[in-house]
């Protein structure tokens, strides 16, 4: 241990803090814009924005907080009128090359710099001259506004590092410096996956998700459309974090109030289609494995999850050889809405083209899921428009709805009911046990009585573990972030592991974690909270294992026969492109 002095303060840290975190530790603020710690092995310290710099040992200039690491006998000094002037003038040429569209930017009320210029207490700019000018890019998840961009580069080393897409990247030098991608292009034109990681780092609105608000409110006010809305299993446990209330809570059923009183003309659950997900992939791990213990050469394994759609995007870029052993089943926004339009539309007697599918997802790569060309049919999509958490919370504020005292209201039926095993799908691990649930009693042809002996429990990022089903042991792994899911593909795909079945989730701790819920500033706790709730509405619910939900058994008798049936395979299977 080290004893330091910060402003008269002595205390003692261990060697490798930085003086940014021995303030924090003993209750000093250092502004900062650029350092965030984005997860349990990373840090972004570039020490870019210089907003935290201190005096040190009363040496010739200032240093850095966040990249300076403290020394036996250090003193330093946080708040001197040199310095909070000079933080000033920092804050002063930022603002002055940014733009000033702060009432209508997306950011605003979570702008970091935004914050601030509040604190400061900064009512003028002194420097009037040459600002950058670069030409926004929009996708169909993510826009990009490079004009706002402050260099802080947390979005940088959150692609780079954690998610090791490597889209983002610091260019050019001195003043035209920013982060762009390879040539400037377009994300779509690039590796990225959409999975919105760098929007939920990003200080300032540089980095900001498609708002399609208005598109919800335009298909409401349509009396020649049916809407109605799906809800996913990670949005319940986060969106109350948006009125202030307690970190996990569920507000299942004011969510479904709300949106009633908006005028769905139907309000349905995501973790309903997630039961009907895991009929089809515990099917394929079932017929995989059997055929894989008889011989059968031309099996593949393992069998990896498919319900990311970042993470689909992620293999389909990253290792094209390993596109023949994800699951071939939809994720459940897009078998929800496939039987909406072409099942459920037809029982109440209208075409698929008058009903409007919107989906509230806690990810943006759900938006760009929507637009692949093997979910739209004749020009129409099968889930129309998808909407993040943070969108819906903006919804609810825009009618005026007060969501702390609304009276809660039920999913409507039948496609609102769910077990638990569709619930977790919300939480890393989820998939693969809910998976292995229902492949337990398809294997055994036994009752699974003790659900805890399946039970995955999150890790730092990657779980490797042998569960036995009978007589079989099974050898699964699951990840959560990409750069983790690229250690375990790489691991596949050079046959130095064998695996039966993984799950792979794009954003840390799975959906609860997803780009499009409410921005965590690094709280990773926050994170946790989310995930357990998730657990104990799984240990709640009276049915547990998704082949028990009655409303999906009435499904495959009066449709699709049986799992992985003929026509199961029409309107519940996709395919994976090579990019």
């Amino acid at each position: 241990m080290l004893e330091i002095t910060i402003d008269g303060i002595k205390t003692k840290v261990s060697e490798n803090t930085t003086i940014l975190i021995a303030a924090k530790n003993i209750g000093i603020k250092i502004p900062t814009l650029c350092n965030l710690k984005l997860e349990e092995y990373f840090l972004n310290n570039h020490a870019t924005c210089r907003m935290c710099v201190v005096e040190v040992d009363k040496r010739d200039g200032l240093y850095p907080a966040c990249s300076t690491v403290c020394w036996e006998g250090m003193n330093v000094v946080t708040n001197s009128s040199e310095i909070i002037q000079i933080r000033k003038n920092i804050l002063e040429l930022l603002i002055s090359n940014h733009p000033k569209d702060c009432l209508t930017c997306s950011k605003s009320g979570e702008c970091e710099l935004q914050k601030l210029t509040q604190e400061f207490r900064l009512k003028e700019v002194r420097f009037d001259g040459e600002r950058n000018h670069f030409k926004s890019e929009y996708s169909e998840s993510i826009i990009r506004d490079p004009e706002k961009c402050i260099m802080c580069r947390r979005c940088e080393t959150m692609c780079n590092k954690v998610q090791t897409c490597g889209v983002l990247s610091a260019v050019n030098r001195g003043f035209r410096s920013v982060v762009s991608t390879v040539y400037g292009n377009d994300l779509d034109k690039t590796v990225c996956t959409f999975c919105g990681q760098c929007v939920s780092v990003c200080p300032v609105g540089a980095l900001h998700e498609r708002d399609y608000t208005w598109e919800v409110m335009q298909a409401l006010a349509n009396p020649s459309k049916k809407v109605i809305v799906q809800v996913a299993p990670a949005v319940r446990v986060a969106l109350g974090e948006e009125f202030g209330m307690e970190v996990g809570l569920n507000v299942e059923k004011k969510i479904v109030a709300a949106l009633k009183k908006m005028g769905f003309d139907g309000v349905f659950d995501t973790t309903w289609a997630a039961d009907l997900t895991i009929m089809e992939e515990a099917t394929e791990l079932k017929e995989r494995l059997e055929g894989y213990l008889l011989g059968n050469k031309k099996i593949k394994l393992p069998i990896l999850t498919s319900c990311c759609p970042a993470w689909v995007n992620f293999i389909e870029h990253n290792f094209p050889n390993l596109l023949d052993i994800p699951s071939t089943s939809k994720s459940p926004q897009q078998m929800f809405s496939a039987v909406a339009k072409n099942i459920w539309a037809s029982n109440i007697g209208i075409e698929r083209e008058n009903l409007i599918v919107i989906s509230v997802m806690p990810c943006l790569a759900k938006k760009y899921e929507a637009s692949r060309i093997e979910f739209v049919k004749n020009g129409n999509r099968d889930t129309d428009i998808s909407i993040s958490t943070r969108e819906l919370a903006n919804m609810i504020r825009y009618f005026n709805i007060d969501f702390n005292a609304i009276e809660g209201q039920k999913f409507d039926s039948p496609m609102g009911e769910y077990t638990g095993a569709g619930i977790i799908f919300g939480r890393t691990g989820g998939v693969l046990e809910a998976a292995l649930r229902t492949a337990y009693e398809g294997i055994t042809g036994e009752e699974l009585k003790d659900i805890s002996v399946l039970k995955i429990d999150k890790s730092k990022g990657l779980i490797i573990k042998k569960i036995n089903i009978g007589s079989k042991e099974l050898k699964i792994g699951v990840a959560h972030g990409l750069g983790n899911a690229r250690k375990l593909l790489e691991e596949v795909e050079s046959g130095k592991e064998q695996y039966h079945a993984i799950e792979i989730m794009a954003c840390h701790d799975g959906c609860v974690g997803g780009g499009g819920q409410p921005f965590i500033h690094g709280k990773t706790e926050i994170l946790d909270k989310r995930l357990e709730a998730l657990n104990r509405i799984d240990e709640g619910c009276k049915l547990r294992k998704s082949h028990e939900n009655p409303y999906i058994k009435k499904l495959y008798e009066e449709y699709f026969d049986y799992p992985c049936s003929a026509k199961a395979k029409v309107l519940l299977h996709t395919k994976f492109i090579k990019k």
